[in-house]
C-alpha cells in the first residue's frame, strides 16, 4: 500500500498506459479496479533492494514521484512482469520495445571487452572492487566481496547498464570460474538455483576471486553438507542433453541419480573433476514428458523429441533430451518415485 505500508495480494492487469489492479474477493477478482498506476512519465527499479527480505520486487516512480512496490512470487514472473511493463512504458518507442524483447534471455558482453579483461580490472589497487573481511555463521572470510557490491561495481565501470545485465555478467564470471561463493547463503544458491539465480545481487551473499578459494574456504559445515548430498544409493546414471538456463544452449551432461536423499545431479563429461557442475532436490519435484510435435514453449532452438520437463518446489524448469522415448520413459519412472 502506499498510503498504509501494509502487502495485499491484487490482481494486476496491464493495459498500454496504465497498471490496472484489483481486489480479490472468494478467489475472483472484483469488477472494478480498486486502483491504477499511470505509466506514462513512470520510470521502473528492478531488482529493487530496498527492502532486504523481500528480494522480488518492482519498484515503479510515478511522474507525480509516488512510489510503488510490487512483490512477485518468483524471479522469473518478476523479470517477465518488469520486460513487459517497461515495454508499455516505451510504448511510443516501438524501436525501444523491440530492444527490450531482443534483450530478455539474450544477453551479450559488450564487443571488445572479455572476461579476462574485466578481472584484470577487478584486480586494480586504486579502482579494482574492495576486498574485506566477512563474518558469516561463525565463519571468517578474508578478501571477500558481496554480490551486491560486484553489481555496483561493475555498473559503475561501465561493464553493464543494468542491474539485470550486472547479474548476468557476474553469473558468467562465476561460470567460467573466476570468482567463486563462499559461505552458506551464496554456495546454497549456487547449489539449489538454476543458472539465472545462481549469482546473488545481495549484500549478504559473499564471492571471492577462485585463485584466492582455497586458502579462505574451511567450513566444515558446508563439506558435510556436499557429502551428505551425494551419499545417496545411485538409482540411475547416463548421458542426456540439457537446455541451459541462461543461455538456453543445449549441452551432453552426465546425469546421476540419488536415492535417501533424493537428488538429481549432473556432470561435464568433459572435465576431469568428479564433480558436479548442478544438481537440485527432488523433493515435491513435477517431472512429465513433452509431446513431440514441434518445439514446447520454454524450450529454445529446433529441438524436438525425447523431450521431458522437470518443475522444482522452486517452479525452476528443467528441459531435458533423452537419446529415445524408452530412454526417456526409463528416467521419468525412475525419478517419479523420489518426487
Amino acid at each position: 500500500g502506499h498510503i498504509v505500508r501494509n502487502w495485499k495480494v491484487r490482481w494486476f492487469v496491464l493495459l498500454q498506459d496504465k497498471l490496472l489492479y484489483y481486489k480479490i474477493e472468494g478467489g475472483k477478482k472484483e469488477p472494478h479496479p480498486k486502483g491504477r498506476i499511470l505509466l506514462d512519465g513512470c520510470t521502473i527499479t528492478c531488482p529493487c533492494l530496498e527492502y532486504e527480505n523481500r528480494p522480488l520486487l518492482i519498484k515503479l516512480k510515478t511522474k507525480t514521484n509516488t512510489d510503488y512496490f510490487l512483490e512477485c512470487c518468483s524471479r522469473e514472473e518478476r523479470d517477465s512482469w518488469a520486460l513487459d511493463i517497461t515495454g508499455a512504458i516505451h510504448a511510443g518507442h516501438p524501436v525501444q520495445v523491440q530492444e527490450l524483447h531482443k534483450m530478455k534471455n539474450s544477453f551479450k558482453l559488450l564487443e571488445n571487452i572479455s572476461l579476462h579483461h574485466i578481472v584484470e580490472k577487478m584486480y586494480d589497487n586504486s579502482t579494482g572492487i574492495k576486498l574485506t573481511r566477512n563474518l558469516e555463521q561463525g565463519n571468517r572470510y578474508k578478501e571477500t566481496f558481496t554480490g551486491s557490491a560486484l553489481v555496483d561495481w561493475l555498473i559503475s565501470h561501465s561493464f553493464a547498464v543494468s542491474r539485470f545485465e550486472a547479474v548476468t555478467l557476474a553469473s558468467m564470471l562465476m561460470e567460467e570460474n573466476f570468482i567463486k561463493p563462499v559461505g552458506a547463503r551464496s554456495t546454497e544458491a549456487m547449489r539449489y538455483s538454476d543458472l539465472s539465480e545462481q549469482f546473488l545481487d545481495d549484500s549478504t551473499a559473499l564471492y571471492m576471486f577462485a585463485e584466492n578459494s582455497n586458502k579462505n574456504i574451511s567450513s566444515k559445515e558446508e563439506l558435510q553438507f556436499n557429502i551428505a548430498e551425494l551419499s545417496g544409493t545411485i538409482v540411475k546414471q547416463g548421458f542426456l542433453v540439457k537446455q541451459g538456463h541462461k543461455r538456453k544452449n543445449w549441452k551432453v551432461r552426465k546425469f546421476v541419480l540419488r536415492a535417501d536423499p533424493a537428488f538429481l545431479h549432473y556432470y561435464d563429461p568433459t572435465k576431469e573433476e568428479n564433480r558436479p557442475v548442478g544438481g537440485f532436490s527432488l523433493r515435491g519435484c513435477l517431472v512429465s514428458a513433452l509431446e513431440d510435435n514441434g518445439v514446447p514453449a520454454g524450450v529454445k532452438g529446433n529441438v524436438q523429441g525425447n523431450l521431458f520437463k522437470i518443475i522444482t518446489k522452486n517452479d525452476i524448469h528443467y528441459y531435458i533430451q533423452a537419446s529415445s522415448k524408452a530412454e526417456r520413459t526409463q528416467w521419468i519412472e525412475a525419478i517419479k518415485p523420489l518426487t
